[in-house]
């Protein structure tokens, strides 16, 4: 945990303190007042909550006028856990990452979507999915692309239809067993950017 001081003008301190309380896991220490329209506010953040992103955020909500400092304060336990991607049933360990446990679902949920938008299409269904504590939390898929193989059977027997769609069925099967997936460089740029599409 760290001592986390932000200077800010009257007006803001209702979004900054929504900011630190409510979406950064901090509690309110002490407020002051640092003359001249200004007050400072000290609270207990930690650590992992204010080093990627906060600074932005806390910027855009005071609108720039807010300015902060933080000191390490204590080691403290948190209810932390480990989410695991898997992408088409392989485990993607870039994309694994540490979060609190009342977060893991929200980030696993955006992350896995981002993921599902990145992903190029291939021949078969790409199942994307986060895993914490043992159990899958979040799942979206990448659609298969889709080839019309009754193009060119015009009319006519039933069965031949039903006997290439059968045939089509197997070799995407197929296709989903030994298909590598290529994770593109913004996929993992996508995980960096979740944070700030919470704004």
């Amino acid at each position: 945990f760290v001592k986390l001081s932000i200077i800010t003008p009257p007006d803001y301190i209702g979004k900054l303190m929504n900011l630190v309380q409510n979406e950064k896991r901090g509690t309110l220490v002490s407020t002051e007042n640092a003359g001249h329209e200004r007050v400072v506010m000290h609270f207990e953040v930690p650590l992992a909550e204010i080093i990627f992103d906060f600074f932005d955020r806390m910027k855009a909500v005071s609108r720039g006028y807010a300015s902060m400092d933080y000191e390490f304060l204590e080691y403290r336990k948190s209810d932390l856990v480990k989410i695991t991607i898997y992408v088409n049933k392989e485990p993607v360990d870039a994309l694994s990452f540490v979060a609190h446990r009342d977060k893991a679902y929200t980030i696993a949920r955006k992350l896995v979507d981002k993921l599902a938008e990145l992903i190029p299409q291939h021949q078969f269904e790409i199942p994307i999915q986060a895993k914490a504590g043992g159990r899958f939390i979040a799942r979206s898929t990448v659609k298969a692309l889709r080839k019309d193989v009754l193009a060119k059977c015009y009319g006519g027997d039933v069965t031949r239809k039903m006997k290439l769609l059968e045939k089509q069925k197997e070799g995407k099967k197929k296709l989903r067993e030994i298909g590598n997936v290529t994770i593109p460089q913004e996929a993992f740029l996508a995980m960096l950017r979740i944070g700030e599409e919470e704004e």
